[in-house]
């Protein structure tokens, strides 16, 4: 059964599937698309299967795909993965599933991504924990979530601009935006406030995946992590 939290992000985000990359790229500044490129980098090029999780239209997988993985994408919005089978065609295994929930056994792929997963939870952890299940040991793990400038300096800029100019932009591309512009700032502030990018780390690492790291990107407007699952 979902949970509000979920039940709110599938409904928000399932509009919006045909005009997401073009717009998100827009509403980012262009960040967004180099983001995922760093995401990408963080795997071996070994050519190993990646499960990428919250895979929405396809994105990171497109890019897993030309670094000559072969790509399984799991997401838990229909609408999304319609636009990501456009994309793929039968190039790319996609699942509709949850990835609180995965539906594959232990250790079935060398290497996992994940993308603006946590915000929508209910418990990162036990999510965190999930993900790695299904890793083989020694694989990669990666993520890549929206992050929340440090201040004194960018946090007042960064506030000002996802309460007032997202909003702002996103309503020149439809109602849809509008109110997708209006909830990112406070759900992105919510996730740092329960979860302290300290406090992740020590999840990552509870959840059986080791040396951990972290890049801020963006004067910490994005946030990739990766590591490595416990052997």
């Amino acid at each position: 059964m979902l949970s509000e939290r979920r039940r709110h992000a599938r409904a928000l985000f399932a509009p919006l599937g045909p005009t997401y990359d073009r717009v998100g790229a827009v509403l980012s500044f262009g960040q967004d698309p180099r983001w995922r490129r760093f995401l990408v980098d963080r795997l071996p090029r070994d050519g190993g299967q990646v499960l990428d999780v919250a895979t929405g239209t396809g994105l990171v997988a497109q890019a897993l795909l030309a670094r000559g993985f072969r790509v399984t994408g799991l997401d838990q919005s229909p609408e999304m993965l319609a636009c990501a089978r456009e994309r793929f065609g039968d190039r790319v295994e996609l699942v509709e599933g949850s990835a609180d929930e995965l539906p594959f056994d232990d250790a079935s792929f060398d290497h996992l991504t994940f993308t603006y997963l946590l915000r929508y939870v209910d418990d990162p952890g036990a999510t965190l924990a999930e993900l790695a299940r299904v890793v083989k040991p020694g694989g990669r793990i990666a993520s890549l979530e929206f992050g929340v400038p440090a201040p004194p300096l960018w946090l007042p800029l960064w506030r000002l601009y996802t309460r007032v100019g997202l909003p702002g932009l996103g309503r020149l591309f439809g109602r849809n935006w509008y109110e997708v512009g209006r909830f990112l700032g406070p759900s992105i502030e919510g996730l740092y406030e329960r979860w302290p990018l300290g406090r992740q780390l020590e999840l990552w690492q509870d959840a059986g995946i080791s040396r951990v790291r972290q890049r801020l990107m963006s004067l910490g407007g994005g946030v990739v992590t990766w590591g490595i699952r416990d052997e």
